[in-house]
């Protein structure tokens, strides 16, 4: 199990020290989810994978028997057009060289992990991760299960294992860290924007009455 802090500043997660690996968000997972809404995680997952992309943080996206279970949703497939997900036949996605060697090759070891299902696909790679060395994070509200029951219980064995449970705005707000960090602040705006709710929502609306601001003090 990881060692590294829990608690402190240095628990926080920053961009240079994470990797992302998106599981197997395919046609044939998302029909059997009934944990959560399922355009919430779509919403959700998609919002972690631009917020990588903004942040500059390795994503390696997976999939499992693609040609049966269907291909990685578009969505997410166009926030990395470039990538092939590494298509696999082992259900525990730590058990695929492929996918290891590819965050070994990052040289990073915060561990930012999202699937579906959370008992399954999240939580076995999560859990062998977490005994190898790595500070592994599961996105809760990019990931679920085919009940509620089986998503809590997949957290809750985690959790034991040493895993943080983290949402994806948690994990986007750590990377940004400072609202003075022009350099990302644009695609982190537009990140909640498009994916941020009613926060989205409400921090278009307060663009718009500063912009009506500016108009009337003209």
């Amino acid at each position: 199990m990881s060692t590294d802090a829990k608690a402190g500043l240095q628990a926080l997660l920053t961009p240079e020290e994470s990797v992302v690996v998106l599981i197997d968000h395919q046609p044939f997972q998302f029909a059997n989810l009934n944990s959560h809404e399922p355009t919430m995680i779509v919403n959700n997952t998609v919002g972690l994978a631009k917020a990588a992309k903004a942040f500059d943080v390795p994503t390696i996206l997976t999939t499992v028997l693609e040609e049966r279970g269907g291909y990685l949703i578009q969505a997410v497939q166009d926030v990395f057009p470039e990538q092939k997900p590494i298509d696999r036949t082992l259900i525990n996605t730590w058990q695929d060289q492929r996918v290891v060697d590819a965050v070994k090759a990052t040289g990073r070891k915060k561990l930012i992990l999202a699937g579906l299902w959370t008992e399954i696909c999240l939580a076995m790679p999560a859990i062998q991760a977490a005994g190898e060395g790595f500070e592994v994070y599961a996105v809760t509200d990019a990931s679920g299960s085919g009940s509620a029951e089986a998503h809590d219980m997949a957290v809750r064995r985690m959790v034991e294992a040493g895993v943080v449970p983290i949402t994806w705005l948690a994990v986007a707000s750590e990377w940004q860290r400072d609202w003075a960090r022009e350099e990302t602040l644009p695609a982190m705006v537009d990140v909640l924007l498009e994916h941020g709710g009613a926060t989205g929502v409400a921090f278009a609306w307060e663009t718009q009455l500063l912009a009506a601001r500016r108009k009337s003090d003209v």
